[in-house]
């Protein structure tokens, strides 16, 4: 036994050696599991006390019962903010049906827009009050309807009108409700109703509800008591505007019929008040959660600019405003205040900015100029330097169509006009009384777009010094202003779908055989194949001489058919053509004939022979294409010469490298997507005011005439999943100087990038030395 304890010992401490490394985890887990043991015996113990929180209210309680009974003391309307968990059942004994999202997550999730704004009008003053009130705020609503009992035979331009038919007041009111709740009442949370004699601050309001709580029925405006009634109920006063809830809506639309039947009033807004506190124990309140609804009750011929009391300047809503120009001159007094307002803003922004930047790291050498606007931006490499653009009074020396020099009109005009006046105007205020300055002469002028921070401007100007005393002096001073990016908006545009069936046109001509055989291709894998919902109609431009002998050789011949080839291996497409006899083939006379032969809610799609059709650019035309709003003419991708630009290296170009390989040509306009309804309007327009004269029509193409005849939205931007193969393309001298100098320079641009034909003169230049 005692020369087995050796062995016995030595076995004991290799088992102890290897357990080592674990003993930490084991000794952690084992402390973890007695402490969380002891604290729940502790949780669970001592009786009946509470944990206490602070200033001794209870604390977290723990258990599910105690919960349940700090989440009941919230009370009923804190329901909608407690998490649940919705089982997904489905009935076995219904067929099952597929489930269509939303196209908006905002949709889905039951997002409703803020405010939605009513106007009560009448047919008296549709066409003055109502109109200055459509000119001055409802541009600042996001909604904002109009409601009458009759209405005239014609509506004033840009105002959505509602005509009940009745011009009795309490029946306007109770339409107007009935109609906002079954048309708006689910999709906006606050409903703000005014007369038409009333001034509001669309801005003052918008920016109140975002402050008010969603969750409770608020009656909310200028709080007046009822004649003869009880001294706690108050209705809203209808001439100061009043905002309603969308819960205080909801409950209210089901007991409409019954104030209509039972509540005798001769005021609507008495009407409304008395509905709401019959039948909803709600009153109305000018104060609500912190936020206060001022209100401010005009005097007949009062003076706006010496009315300086602090109750005018915080009004929200005034009343009542007698004419159009009443109306006209509230609004300018008051966008002056808010103007006055922002700019003091703006000042103690940027002293509060140069205070703070003295304990940056880069100090006060870290101020940019202006002050709160961002830094320059600073190029990387010499492809990246902004360039400046040179100008004077007269003339631009920077033109968009590539020229050296061209007339300053226009835009251009109006924006250095202002810049220069605006120029004088700071020095004045800076340096008077001391001197005035007037402009003798702009000796310079640069303009530069800095997408960082704006326009930026250098003026060199030629001044008359004027001092005190009278004595004049020349001199000249350069000067340094910006232009800042202002608040970025988003347009709210239709809601548009990729469904649309797209009708492709195609005009040809002789000198476009060549590349038909490419495009029918292209077309038939990119659109039949795949069953796209496009459709592609022929267009052939016949020369008088070849269309006099088309019954002996039909230069077209060729091309149906490759079209009858494509029928007979697509035997539900039907690939119509039509044939035209021009010698100038003017591209509006032929979307005319087009036109004419589909109906009017066809989305075109005008193309080119060389145009390569695929699915990708086909769904952009059906987005950015929007009925009686928008237009699309997409600048398409030109690759350049393969022979110029790889010189027999390689015979294909890569895909993805487009600065070697291609330019965006921003000189063509002949792809463009449309409806026939909008282009019939267009044309329509046009041809009251040039009467079809044939030199004006040859001289114009499809963009033109939306341009300039139609107040839709022409949207042009690059399309990279549109590209075009380079060919030369033939320019007929025939065209519009402007048509013809387009044409050539889209060949010469496409030709190849500047270090191609650089290295090509220099290859050739070499050749011939030797």
């Amino acid at each position: 036994a005692a020369g087995r304890l050796p062995g016995a010992a030595m076995r004991l401490a290799a088992l102890l050696a290897a357990l080592r490394p674990v003993l930490p985890l084991v000794l952690g887990l084992s402390l973890g599991c007695s402490l969380s043991l002891l604290r729940a015996s502790w949780s669970q113990g001592g009786g009946e006390e509470q944990c206490l929180g602070v200033a001794g209210r209870p604390g977290p309680l723990a258990g599910d019962a105690r919960l349940e009974e700090a989440v009941g003391r919230l009370g009923p309307g804190h329901e909608d903010f407690r998490p649940r968990i919705v089982p997904y059942y489905r009935d076995p004994n219904k067929p099952y049906k597929k489930v269509l999202r939303t196209r908006y997550i905002q949709t889905e999730l039951g997002f409703h827009e803020r405010l939605f704004v009513a106007v009560l009008t009448s047919k008296a003053t549709l066409n003055t009050l109502a109109v200055a009130v459509n000119k001055t705020v409802a541009h600042h609503f996001p909604r904002l309807l109009y409601f009458t009992g009759l209405r005239g035979p014609k509506v004033p331009h840009g105002m959505v009108l509602v005509a009940h038919g009745d011009e009795r007041p309490i029946w306007l009111m109770y339409e107007t409700v009935h109609y906002i709740h079954q048309h708006f009442g689910s999709d906006y949370d606050w409903f703000y109703i005014m007369q038409d004699d009333t001034y509001a601050q669309a801005e003052q309001i918008k920016a109140m509800v975002t402050h008010l709580s969603i969750n409770q029925d608020v009656y909310l405006g200028r709080a007046e008591e009822f004649i003869g009634g009880d001294e706690q109920a108050r209705y809203c006063h209808g001439g100061f505007g009043y905002l309603l809830s969308r819960s205080l809506l909801l409950k209210l639309h089901p007991h409409l019929d019954s104030c209509r039947n039972e509540i005798l009033s001769v005021r609507p807004d008495e009407w409304l008040g008395r509905c709401i506190i019959d039948f909803l124990g709600v009153t109305c309140v000018s104060q609500l959660q912190g936020q206060h609804y001022h209100t401010y009750e005009l005097a007949k011929n009062t003076e706006l600019e010496e009315e300086e009391e602090e109750e005018f300047r915080a009004a929200l809503a005034v009343h009542p405003v007698s004419d159009m120009t009443l109306m006209y001159r509230l609004h300018k007094h008051f966008s002056r205040i808010q103007l006055d307002k922002t700019y003091q803003e703006i000042q103690d922004l940027q002293m509060q900015i140069r205070n703070l930047t003295s304990l940056t790291p880069a100090g006060e050498a870290g101020l940019t100029w202006p002050v709160g606007i961002n830094a320059p931006f600073l190029p990387k490499s010499r492809f990246e330097v902004i360039s400046w653009d040179y100008f004077t009074e007269q003339h631009l020396f920077s033109c968009p169509d590539g020229s050296p020099k061209c007339e300053l009109s226009g835009a251009s005009k109006a924006d250095v006009s202002e810049i220069i006046e605006s120029a004088l105007e700071q020095l004045n205020s800076r340096y008077q009384p001391l001197l005035r300055f007037s402009k003798r002469q702009l000796l310079n002028g640069y303009r530069r777009f800095d997408p960082t921070r704006g326009m930026e401007y250098t003026l060199d100007l030629l001044l008359e010094a004027v001092t005190q005393k009278g004595h004049s002096h020349l001199l000249a001073k350069r000067v340094s202003l910006v232009r800042p990016l202002s608040k970025v908006e988003i347009i709210p545009m239709p809601y548009v779908t990729e469904a649309t069936r797209v009708q492709l046109v195609l005009p040809l001509t002789v000198q476009d055989l060549d590349f038909v055989a490419n495009f029918l291709d292209v077309f038939a894998m990119n659109a039949l194949d795949t069953h796209d919902n496009a459709l592609l109609t022929l267009l052939f431009i016949y020369h008088p001489f070849d269309a006099q002998r088309v019954s002996q050789v039909d230069v077209f011949a060729g091309v149906k058919a490759m079209v009858g080839e494509l029928e007979k291996r697509y035997a539900e497409v039907k690939i119509p053509w039509i044939s035209v006899k021009t010698e100038v083939p003017s591209q509006v006379k032929l979307m005319d004939i087009v036109s004419k032969k589909h109906p009017v809610d066809t989305l075109f799609f005008l193309a080119s022979v060389w145009t390569e059709i695929n699915m990708e650019f086909l769904n952009r035309c059906r987005m950015n294409t929007i009925s009686n709003w928008q237009v699309f003419f997409p600048v398409h991708f030109q690759e350049f010469n393969p022979a110029l630009v790889y010189r027999g290296e390689q015979t294909a170009s890569s895909s993805t490298d487009f600065l070697r390989d291609g330019r965006f040509d921003r000189h063509s306009f002949a792809e463009g997507c449309f409806y026939n309804s909008d282009y019939m309007m267009a044309r329509t327009k046009l041809a009251a005011e040039i009467l079809d004269r044939d030199e004006v029509l040859e001289n114009m193409e499809v963009f033109d005439v939306f341009l300039h005849y139609s107040g839709l939205h022409l949207f042009r931007a690059v399309e990279p999943g549109l590209v075009q193969k380079y060919a030369l393309r033939s320019c007929n001298p025939r065209l519009s100087e402007e048509l013809y100098h387009r044409c050539v320079l889209s060949n010469l641009e496409g030709l190849a990038s500047r270090s191609h034909l650089a290295m090509a003169l220099f290859e050739q230049e070499q050749a011939n030395s030797t």
